[in-house]
């Protein structure tokens, strides 16, 4: 699994010109799913993700969790984390998910985010969505599985 993740001031979905999914201080996460992927690898990643201190203390260094802030998770799908650019000028993506099983690891990851943070939003699944984010910081992290 990999996950592009962003720290946000405020983050949102909007699908169709209405707006499905929002959150305050938090984190928006994007995240892929490999087509070897397991529940073993979404709960290693949420393992990892849930106490990651990137958040900012009184001093100004990033000593604090998403719980030490109370904060929110946005989770959007993001097949193309997968993209594979090595040959010509087209992605190939044979490197992601089918959707079956990426919508099964997708769900159960919102399901372990879930039983951890009182705000959680998604984006929906197969969905075209324009994401919108006010990043703090910036502050953006890509997290992979395969190197945790």
């Amino acid at each position: 699994m990999r996950a592009v993740v962003q720290r946000v001031m405020r983050a949102s979905v909007t699908i169709e010109g209405e707006r499905t999914a929002s959150i305050g201080r938090g984190y928006l996460i994007l995240l892929g799913v490999g087509a070897s992927d397991t529940r073993a690898e979404a709960d290693k990643l949420w393992g990892k993700l849930r106490g990651l201190r990137i958040n900012e203390d009184a001093d100004g260094k990033t000593n604090l969790s998403l719980a030490d802030v109370d904060g929110e998770v946005l989770v959007v799908s993001q097949f193309t984390l997968y993209a594979n650019c090595r040959r010509g000028r087209r992605p190939s993506f044979t490197d992601a998910a089918a959707p079956q099983l990426a919508r099964e690891l997708y769900e159960y990851f919102v399901e372990l985010v879930r039983a951890d943070v009182g705000h959680v939003a998604t984006g929906t699944f197969a969905a075209m969505m324009q994401v919108e984010l006010v990043n703090d910081g910036p502050f953006t992290i890509l997290l992979d599985t395969d190197d945790l």
